[in-house]
């Protein structure tokens, strides 16, 4: 008698990333260039202050230390923070863009001489870095990876304060933008806050949508290894529903799922691996009330 071999969720997200490595990592390393030249052109001539960057802007103008070292130096630091309290597996997919961030903010430092913007409305140039910044954020995220920075802030505090991940986003880049009001004025903050509101909105764009969840409603043979994908390895809710085919009259569950737009792309490539047979509908969700956000 043959044994069914146990079903690992894990391995599906192993081959989900080794998947297309080429285009994967050519995505990560030209987003975060991107980053880095919209950071270097666009965000640091505005003061616009927001995440790990911001802290690095607003210490730059004080004491004229160079940014690129200030955010090495705390991405160090928060890699360190985040295999304490978040673990391996989540700070693994932080590292490379923690490192590589910082080194091509250093080495893109020459490109506002090269890219001269003259008299260009500082509006124009605060919108610019941002949609820039924003597309670049998203590259990364489709890629499976992160630049880590505050979003490692966000994470620890949204796990151990019981909060939601929205609340934590809040606080900490609240703290960040304050500064950038005593620091900067009024101009610098109100287009900080724009700029936040922007990179998210085209991150989420890029990945594909443009609304911040993403609703899936799956039909599947395996529902029991796609609800254990969902659980375990995304660590987000699945409702299940019954279900009979109007045509057939066959017996189906339905699993019924809400993600951040970030996760769409890895619960529809985890889903199509374990079935490719699989029927899934996925719908823009804008606002999702009850039970508590998580990040997985």
């Amino acid at each position: 008698m043959v044994l069914k071999e146990a079903f690992d969720s894990n391995n599906i997200v192993k081959e989900i990333y080794n998947n297309d490595k080429l285009k994967r990592y050519s995505l990560f390393f030209i987003g975060v260039l991107i980053q880095a030249l919209a950071f270097n052109i666009f965000i640091l001539p505005s003061n616009m202050s927001f995440g790990v960057s911001g802290i690095a802007i607003v210490l730059n103008y004080l004491f004229k230390i160079s940014p690129a070292y200030v955010i090495l130096i705390a991405n160090i630091l928060l890699i360190i923070a985040s295999l304490v309290y978040l673990g391996k597996e989540v700070t693994s997919k932080t590292i490379v863009g923690a490192i590589l961030y910082p080194l091509l903010v250093q080495l893109t430092i020459f490109a506002p001489k090269i890219i001269d913007l003259g008299g260009t409305e500082p509006v124009i140039i605060a919108l610019s870095g941002a949609v820039l910044y924003g597309f670049g954020t998203g590259l990364v995220l489709k890629a499976g990876y992160t630049t880590g920075g505050s979003d490692v802030i966000k994470q620890i505090l949204a796990q151990y304060s019981k909060m939601s991940l929205g609340k934590a986003t809040l606080y900490v880049e609240g703290t960040i933008v304050i500064s950038c009001l005593i620091v900067f004025g009024w101009q610098a903050f109100i287009y900080s806050v724009i700029s936040i509101y922007l990179i998210g909105l085209i991150t989420d764009k890029v990945i594909l949508g443009i609304s911040k969840y993403k609703t899936f409603q799956i039909i599947t043979s395996k529902d029991k290894e796609v609800k254990k994908f969902i659980l375990n390895e995304l660590h987000y809710g699945v409702t299940i529903l019954d279900s009979h085919g109007g045509f057939t009259g066959n017996k189906n569950k339905v699993l019924l799922c809400i993600v951040p737009t970030k996760k769409y792309f890895m619960l529809k490539e985890g889903i199509t691996h374990i079935d490719e047979k699989a029927v899934f509908i996925i719908t823009d969700t804008y606002e999702v009330k009850g039970g508590e956000e998580k990040e997985g």
